[in-house]
């Protein structure tokens, strides 16, 4: 009987051993068990967020390489429906990109950012309305002297159709789907180019995510509101957007999958690396929005 006892507890510890070595817990907080490789594209407005947090996963998890590329919301989609890639970062719900059946994606909400239209420092313009902003965007208004600025055209720097980031500028900032017109436009890729070509060209005016707002632009007040995370929180500020991890429902690399999205999700990132690079962690928001764009108070 003693032998037996002694035999049954070492099959328990064994066991027990075997299950703690297995997956860890579901937020990055690795033991050296996850492996493979992880390719994540999409929205550059995520993307400084997502390079770090890829990196911390991985110091996590040595086993792991997380391959982070930008290209555009578009392009996030695109490569998860096509199987190059198995998260696809979007600024913007499914349902709002055409060609891609939301039925097919999974919708992993992984924090807020805020948007904001910026500006050459010196233009001469700090407030705009939010007709004025639309009437800019769409060449009615040409110089920054009809806003009491500078007599100097006004430069339009875009990101492309495909871009999440313009989607939700024209949605939440230019009242639905206003077209983009207006004489001397640039198109840039990336949100980190448009910064850059917006802070060199005199008379330029764009739209970044807070995150990529630095002293070589200027962020407009929009009807007197700063674009602020304290203003996008009960929605005073109204030009933000989910931040979005899609997985296709079919996926391959599912383990991977969900242990880098909940390691996102986790309050060492939300409270860290999200805070810190000017993100919003969804929990701290008093309102929540749907997919048309409805803003609703969070029920506490």
């Amino acid at each position: 009987m003693l032998k037996k006892g002694f035999l049954l507890a070492g099959v328990l510890l064994f066991a027990l051993g075997t299950l703690t070595g297995c997956g860890g817990n579901g937020q990055g907080e690795g033991n050296g068990q996850l492996s493979g490789t992880l390719t994540v594209v999409g929205s550059t407005a995520m993307q400084p967020l997502v390079d770090e947090a890829g990196n911390a996963f991985t110091a996590k998890n040595p086993g792991v390489q997380v391959n982070v590329q930008g290209g555009g919301s578009g392009a996030g989609f695109s490569a998860v429906m096509n199987d190059t890639a198995d998260i696809g970062n979007s600024d913007v719900f499914a349902e709002e990109k055409e060609k891609i059946d939301p039925n097919q994606v999974v919708d992993h909400k992984v924090f807020v950012v805020g948007i904001a239209p910026v500006v050459h420092p010196d233009i001469g313009v700090g407030d705009v309305t939010r007709q004025q902003l639309i009437d800019i965007f769409t060449g009615k208004i040409k110089n920054w002297k009809e806003l009491g600025g500078k007599d100097q055209p006004i430069v339009l720097v875009n990101r492309p159709a495909s871009s999440g980031t313009r989607a939700a500028f024209t949605k939440y900032g230019l009242n639905e789907n206003q077209e983009f017109r207006g004489e001397g436009g640039i198109e840039e890729e990336s949100s980190g180019t448009v910064r850059k070509i917006v802070s060199e060209t005199p008379g330029a005016i764009g739209y970044l995510a807070f995150s990529y707002v630095d002293d070589s632009v200027r962020a407009l007040k929009v009807d007197g509101v700063e674009p602020t995370n304290e203003n996008v929180y009960t929605n005073q500020w109204k030009i933000w957007a989910y931040e979005h991890m899609y997985t296709h429902k079919n996926g391959k690399n599912k383990e991977l999958e969900e242990a880098f999205i909940q390691y996102i999700q986790s309050d060492e990132v939300q409270n860290g690396l999200v805070k810190k690079l000017g993100y919003i962690p969804i929990s701290e928001m008093k309102v929540e929005r749907d997919v048309e764009g409805k803003v609703t108070p969070i029920q506490s």
